[in-house]
């Protein structure tokens, strides 16, 4: 496993290509709301990467055909935008972006809730959300890695949610995966030891009902098996010699 270490330069264009991201994140929060195509967000936010300098680092990534992906209710990630999928009061969508800024990559997501959302959705969300801070808690210099993973874990499984296995969270730099992997459940092993420099995507994918996912026919979209809704929280962060830092989130007030 090759983890690389960051120097002092890359940190600040990882910070300058994350920054970026999050406004990209911010502008499209403004725009989600019932009627709504997924192809019209992928249009905004395509446009709003390329304006902030970016190239859209999703675009043609193994052959996807958006720049954002876009997850709809019971959609775990990599929804593809279609302009006959329209939002509708009570859906919730997940956002999953990342951008290129002079050769260094950036990768969040957010899941927004469209119109009047049932508290039972609201809440499966919130906690998603949160089990990232849960899990970042454990992101310091002389901790594992799988300290972060058990953290989350401790977090959602108090609440019977399905955490999804399949999928993990990843190192991230000049290329938009890179190791470690990051699993989100429990693991058995301590992993690999963090250092500072060290560039990370955490992203719980959570599902309201079972953890079992499979993929659609289009080889990209993964959704719950049971067709419960399902939420997924994503930010780019560096390990520090102190509390880690979120690269993706800090810099907009979000509602």
């Amino acid at each position: 496993m090759a983890v690389t270490i960051k120097s002092d330069r890359e940190i600040e264009l990882m910070r300058e290509s994350c920054k970026r991201l999050e406004y990209v994140h911010y502008e499209l929060s403004k725009v989600i709301k019932p009627g709504i195509s997924t192809m019209e967000i992928n249009q905004i936010g395509d446009k709003l990467i390329r304006e902030q300098g970016g190239i859209p680092n999703f675009l043609n990534y193994n052959g996807y055909p958006a720049s954002i992906c876009t997850s709809v209710n019971d959609e775990v990630v990599h929804g593809i935008p279609h302009k006959n999928r329209i939002l509708q009061d009570g859906d919730i969508i997940s956002l999953d972006a990342g951008l290129i800024y002079k050769g260094y990559h950036s990768d969040a997501a957010r899941t927004h809730f469209v119109g009047n959302v049932s508290e039972e959705v609201k809440l499966l969300v919130e906690r998603t959300k949160q089990s990232f801070f849960e899990g970042i808690k454990q992101a310091v210099a002389g901790n594992h890695l799988y300290d972060i993973s058990n953290a989350i874990d401790d977090y959602i499984s108090q609440f019977g949610y399905g955490i999804v296995e399949e999928l993990v969270g990843h190192g991230i730099g000049t290329s938009l995966h890179e190791d470690p992997q990051i699993p989100n459940f429990r693991q058995h092993r301590r992993g690999l030891k963090l250092r500072p420099g060290m560039t990370l995507a955490v992203e719980p994918m959570i599902n309201l009902g079972r953890c079992d996912v499979e993929w659609l026919d289009d080889d990209w979209t993964v959704v719950a098996e049971d067709g419960l809704p399902s939420a997924h929280y994503e930010n780019t962060i560096l390990i520090t010699d102190g509390e880690p830092e979120i690269l993706t989130l800090g810099h907009y007030e979000f509602e």
